[in-house]
């Protein structure tokens, strides 16, 4: 475990997360001193519950929360060595970043093929047909389907959203619940291709998630955020052995420990925050 930690230490990071605060609408304080690093190559998670700050965090990185009137207020944001909190989206993406959004947001009134070319909208280079041909090496099903996305089952729109962006040739993907309303079997599935295109592709992966034992198990690195705050970090082996990550996110943990219902919550924000 040590050996892992000290191996990660050792990988540049592509992304720097350098303690930001966002706040939206001019008062509404959501991110608190966040810090996040994200090494070359690596997948690294992002955990906590719902409204703990995981998807602003990757607005942040991909330039959409002037979308949503949020903005960095404090720290920076650097992405292979240059800023990028004050950037577009589209800049963004220009610099080798491109999120799958939660929900999957394909075009639905448009074909599998379209949704693809969508994706390489940034490139001027006549390769783009061989790239869609990698995308269905991934995920084959998408070949078979002629019609329009919106008749794809979730699954396929899921996959569909990540060949996507795939197809902008990212330095790194950002993906935003990538397991919302699939199927047990699904999330299997899609997790595999996420860990086969990072070891294959090499792109680097930042990945929000609810499934902590998908996620972990596919990451290098993990991060737990809760109230807008990181609280807690480490090596896949350190999170999934530790014992607060295995009784909040895991369903397992200690026997005593877990018979406290009553003092869970407080004991955890005691320890943590």
């Amino acid at each position: 475990m040590a050996e892992a930690a000290a191996k990660l230490e050792e990988l540049s990071p592509v992304l720097s997360i350098n303690n930001i605060e966002v706040v939206y609408d001019e008062v509404i304080q959501v991110l608190r001193g966040v810090s996040i690093d994200v090494p070359q190559g690596q997948i690294v998670t992002l955990l906590g519950p719902n409204g703990a700050g995981k998807s602003t965090t990757l607005k942040a990185i991909s330039g959409l929360l002037k979308t949503e009137n949020g903005e960095v207020t404090k720290g920076d944001i650097s992405f292979m060595g240059q800023r990028i909190d004050s950037k577009s989206a589209e800049d963004v993406v220009r610099d080798g970043i491109f999120q799958v959004m939660e929900g999957r947001r394909i075009i639905e009134d448009m074909t599998v093929i379209e949704n693809l070319k969508l994706g390489a909208y940034t490139r001027s280079d006549n390769e783009i047909n061989q790239d869609i041909e990698m995308v269905f090496q991934y995920f084959p099903r998408l070949k078979e389907r002629t019609g329009l996305a919106g008749y794809l089952s979730g699954g396929e729109q899921q996959m569909l959203a990540i060949g996507r962006a795939m197809m902008a040739r990212p330095k790194m993907i950002c993906l935003d619940e990538p397991s919302m309303g699939l199927s047990p079997l699904l999330v299997k599935e899609v997790f595999g291709i996420i860990e086969k295109i990072n070891k294959e592709q090499g792109i680097t992966m930042l990945l929000v998630e609810q499934n902590a034992n998908y996620a972990l198990k596919a990451a290098d690195y993990g991060y737990i955020m809760e109230g807008g705050k990181i609280v807690l970090d480490g090596t896949k082996e350190q999170l999934l052995n530790n014992e607060d990550v295995k009784e909040f996110y895991l369903g397992g943990g200690n026997e005593t420990r877990k018979s406290f219902k009553n003092l869970k919550s407080y004991k955890r924000r005691k320890r943590w925050l």
